[in-house]
């Protein structure tokens, strides 16, 4: 990523002493957030999120191929995303970036350790037959926090995706099975100040950068930690606090 020039670093972190950022939000404040679902006619599931400026496309195809030996009773599901020139000047093509795999990661996770799909619900045959759920994750513009509109953008396309069972001459098409719709909320810290939804500017001057994923009870099911700063027991408090309640009002805003 580019480096901030010195004046914008010096501006952020001295407009974050003063309990500012520069788009004027209050430091536990998030940008406005728009979800659009099934968008993608050739995909089983779709939506575009734009968070503020930032705006990402998701879509999920599914596959049917052998489960892996040692979850012989369960689909598959596999995530990945790509980090586009389109979507930012310093992306590149070619190979997924180390930014590219810990955007799909903790994507993954988020999906993976809540237990969003029931994975057993996706095998055709035990040890001979199971969906493939793929994932995909395409920043269409890139203006901050990728993490969070990814995450969103996921749990929307599978809460709208049909499994194509006929396609494969296994039976009628059915709804994904949901189970759950975790919500991930990013923050960063910038001279000791914690700011929830960082634009690209606050994550490039950030000294610390920490994602949360929680389910719809609350529970934290997956947490993410960037940058080489670090956060006291007081701000990881604050954070998960504050996670919980942002996560329940996008999670509202997805399943309405």
């Amino acid at each position: 990523m580019s480096v901030v020039s010195e004046i914008t670093h010096d501006q952020l972190r001295r407009l974050a002493s003063k309990g500012m950022r520069e788009d004027g939000r209050a430091f536990d404040q998030a940008r406005k957030l728009t979800v659009e679902r099934g968008i993608l006619e050739m995909a089983e599931g779709s939506a575009r999120v734009r968070l503020g400026e930032t705006d990402v496309l998701v879509g999920v195809k599914i596959d049917v191929g052998t489960p892996f030996p040692d979850r012989p009773n369960e689909g598959i599901l596999l995530t990945g995303a790509e980090l586009r020139p389109i979507a930012h000047a310093d992306f590149e093509a070619g190979p997924p970036s180390e930014d590219a795999v810990e955007l799909a990661r903790v994507v993954d996770r988020g999906i993976r350790e809540s237990g969003m799909l029931d994975l057993k619900l996706l095998v055709a045959a035990p040890g001979l037959k199971a969906y493939i759920v793929h994932v995909d994750v395409q920043p269409l513009d890139h203006f901050g926090n990728l993490f969070d509109a990814a995450n969103v953008g996921a749990v929307a396309a599978l809460h709208c995706a049909t499994v194509p069972a006929k396609r494969f001459g296994l039976g009628d098409d059915f709804p994904m099975p949901i189970a759950e719709s975790p919500i991930s909320t990013t923050f960063v810290k910038i001279g000791g100040h914690v700011m929830l939804d960082p634009t690209l500017k606050e994550e490039m001057v950030a000294d610390a950068r920490l994602t949360v994923t929680t389910d719809s009870k609350g529970d934290i099911r997956a947490m993410q930690k960037g940058l080489s700063g670090a956060y006291t027991f007081g701000d990881l408090k604050d954070c998960v606090q504050l996670a919980r309640r942002k996560a329940a009002e996008v999670r509202a805003q997805v399943l309405a």
